[in-house]
């Protein structure tokens, strides 16, 4: 079996192709479906909802938090794909024991590129992946980027308050957007309060979609709070998923910006 590195500089023995898959990550199994692999798939987690016909049909085997080992074996998998984010350390590392275990580390568009080629190369889809990274530059280069990004802060949690710092994906997606993130001085996933928001002067407020499912009653009672701050719902995937929705991402980009023309 041919070995390969993963984002985390590990390297794996995985058999070539491999034929029973397991992913632990939900952008990584919409991935896999776009990259042609259908019955190689054999366990996805109950975050995974791309493709619907997966979430009906496929074995899940927990959340991405919550992985049940024992489902998992009962697959007998040649391959569980991670991601060091969004699993838990030691539950990655116990399956990793057992399985042959890939661990993506995306936290840039440049990143996922290289995740999306190093998980063509694994399964033996070269030329899917290549024409996948090839259409997400296109899209993304033909991006219209203002020389002064407004100030937007991003909200993905609710009782406390989370928002995203400068080392996220999301951070550098809301980059791709147009949009100066107000937080972007704090790290990883941080706390803050009505406050916090006020003194960041944001000019745009997004909420999103998820993991906290942020509605209109959330964005009245907010906008109150902050009479000056233009607050929108935003789709999270379209901000925080890895994988091949990246090709979804510009048009949606370009929407965003029409709707907050008609703001102004």
């Amino acid at each position: 079996m041919p070995l390969f590195t993963d984002q985390l500089n590990r390297t794996v023995l995985i058999a070539s192709p491999p034929r029973r898959i397991v992913s632990l990550v939900p952008s990584q199994t919409e991935l896999l479906y776009d990259l042609g692999l259908d019955e190689e798939v054999v366990g996805i987690t109950k975050f995974c909802v791309h493709p619907e016909k997966w979430f009906r049909e496929k074995s899940r085997i927990g959340g991405t938090k919550n992985i049940h080992p024992d489902r998992v074996a009962s697959l007998n998998p040649d391959l569980i794909i991670a991601n060091k984010e969004e699993n838990v350390r030691e539950q990655v590392e116990a399956l990793a024991n057992e399985f042959p275990v890939w661990v993506s580390d995306v936290n840039t568009v440049e990143d996922a590129l290289v995740m999306i080629k190093g998980i063509g190369a694994i399964t033996g889809k070269e030329k899917a992946a290549e024409t996948i990274t090839t259409k997400i530059k296109s899209g993304f280069s033909q991006l219209h980027i203002p020389n002064i990004k407004p100030q937007a802060a991003y909200l993905i949690w609710k009782d406390p308050y989370m928002t995203i710092g400068g080392d996220t994906f999301v951070h550098h997606m809301l980059n791709h957007a147009g949009f100066q993130n107000c937080f972007a001085h704090l790290q990883r996933y941080p706390s803050i309060d009505i406050e916090d928001l006020q003194r960041s002067h944001c000019e745009y407020l997004f909420l999103s979609s998820e993991p906290y499912p942020f509605q209109q009653k959330h964005a009245a009672a907010l906008q109150a709070q902050l009479p000056h701050t233009k607050i929108l719902l935003v789709d999270g995937e379209m901000f925080s998923w890895y994988g091949s929705r990246l090709l979804k991402a510009p048009g949606y980009f370009q929407t965003l910006q029409q709707q907050i023309d008609l703001m102004a």
